[in-house]
């Protein structure tokens, strides 16, 4: 009876698979697509959670199989997201007005990161006070006590990691592991290591410009190979929506998001505001915020779905360079750097909330001035070489935790919302990756605004 079922739901998968490609066959546009997957999924996954339950066999199962479309889709993804970062930086040095430019737009593409997230912290604590969070209120049970049982181990490398380490792990010291992502700092170490690279070039074409020139033109091959294999990938957009979202829906604990449910209204709300934040800085730049939600969607709602910020990293370059208008050279730079630098959502908002709900059980005001300065600044530079990946925010937080002296057993206490809330908080990490882009771009002079303001946008791209 249950492969019966099973049967009948993957069949029902099928249909809507079937449904979203005729869509496309009527030449439905690339977004309402991708919006009617997650639409879709949504409805779907609450079914099967209502009429199987999340833990049953038949709901495991049936995610099982569905998994091959959503986590395939991810790891597609994933795939191309090492070369792409290496690649992108490299041909952007055999761009001579990058070269002219890279100072200004490293600074500022990094300082709108922390300048986000200094913001993002500040926000994050100002929902916590708000809505009166408290550690206290937070019960322990199994699956919280496991997940504390395994954070003490993690938290004893943190604890000992201190800042100018850290920055020593964005070092790459054997590259070609890196370019395999071996670890959290990977691509990092991969964009440093394809800048030299990029520095050795330029050094090349002022003595031998016939060797320059052949190394430019074999980069601009490889880059328009690379971008058209993620082209093709991002077509099958829709169809990882719906299974990723099919998933979240079908195996959500909904009776402890209930319980935690202030905890997750504060956190969205705080999501919100700093998402907010995001659009009146596109609209200081005299760039419409209307144009930037509607043409951003498509690679925010994916960052919703797969949680993984590096994962939509070849969506997220697409859509500033085709979809915003930004440089090439700004998008390739102020995208992979994103990924371990000042993620809004990830390392700003979610540590600051923590610390300020676990602070009175240490006897900490968290209204004194003085804590919560340190702690946005804490937070600020804890951000750099967090994980742009599922667990990223986990990190943050015990890192901020650690250099507070805070107790870190509260961020075990929420694994039964920890999913959907890291839904939130990769959507807005992605937000400020291309809102960083885009003011970078505008700052330099290399933003066309032609592009920013053309209707069509990506959806033209993916479609042609």
């Amino acid at each position: 009876m249950n492969t019966f079922l099973v049967i009948v739901n993957i069949l029902i998968f099928l249909a809507i698979i079937v449904g979203l490609y005729m869509m496309q066959k009527k030449h439905v546009t690339f977004s309402k697509r991708v919006f009617a997957g997650l639409g879709l999924g949504i409805l779907f996954g609450f079914m099967l959670n209502l009429f199987y339950g999340m833990s049953s066999d038949i709901t495991k199962t049936t995610i099982e199989w569905f998994n091959i479309v959503g986590s395939g889709y991810v790891k597609f993804l994933q795939m191309v997201v090492m070369p792409l970062v290496f690649i992108s930086i490299v041909g952007a040095f055999t761009k001579v007005k990058l070269s002219k430019n890279l100072g200004k737009i490293s600074t500022y593409g990094i300082g709108i990161l922390l300048i986000t997230t200094a913001i993002a912290a500040a926000i994050g604590i100002g929902s916590a006070l708000g809505f009166g969070l408290e550690g206290l209120q937070l019960q322990n049970g199994e699956a919280e006590q496991a997940r504390n049982e395994a954070l003490s181990e993690r938290v004893a490398t943190v604890e000992d990691l201190t800042i100018p380490e850290q920055i020593l792990s964005f070092i790459p010291s054997n590259p070609f592991a890196d370019l395999t992502g071996s670890r959290p700092t990977s691509t990092i170490a991969v964009v440093i290591f394809a800048s030299f690279i990029g520095m050795a070039y330029l050094g090349v074409r002022r003595k031998q410009e016939e060797q320059a020139e052949l190394f430019a033109k074999i980069v601009d091959a490889l880059y328009a190979i690379i971008m058209r294999v993620v082209t093709l990938i991002l077509r099958l957009t829709p169809y990882g929506v719906l299974a990723l979202m099919t998933k979240v829906a079908a195996t959500s604990d909904y009776q402890s998001i209930i319980n935690l449910g202030k905890f997750v209204v504060a956190s969205y709300v705080a999501l919100f505001v700093m998402f907010l934040v995001h659009l009146l800085m596109i609209s200081f730049a005299k760039l419409s915020p209307v144009t930037y939600v509607k043409k951003g969607l498509p690679a925010l709602t994916f960052a919703f779905t797969s949680r993984s910020s590096a994962g939509t990293l070849p969506l997220n370059i697409k859509t500033q360079t085709d979809g915003f208008g930004v440089s090439e050279g700004v998008a390739n730079f102020v995208g992979p750097f994103s990924l371990t630098i000042g993620q809004n959502g990830c390392a700003g908002i979610y540590p600051a909330m923590l610390a300020i709900m676990v602070a009175p059980t240490v006897g900490i005001n968290p209204l004194d001035p003085g804590f919560i300065l340190t702690l946005i600044v804490v937070v600020m530079i804890s951000s750099f070489g967090v994980a742009g990946v599922g667990g990223g925010a986990t990190f943050a937080s015990l890192i901020v935790l650690s250099v507070m002296n805070l107790p870190i057993a509260i961020v075990g206490l929420l694994i039964s919302v920890e999913p959907l809330i890291d839904m939130g908080r990769t959507a807005l990490n992605v937000s400020g990756s291309m809102t960083s882009g885009i003011l970078t771009s505008k700052i330099t002079g290399d933003l066309n605004e032609e592009v920013y303001h053309n209707k069509e946008g990506l959806d033209g791209v993916v479609e042609a």
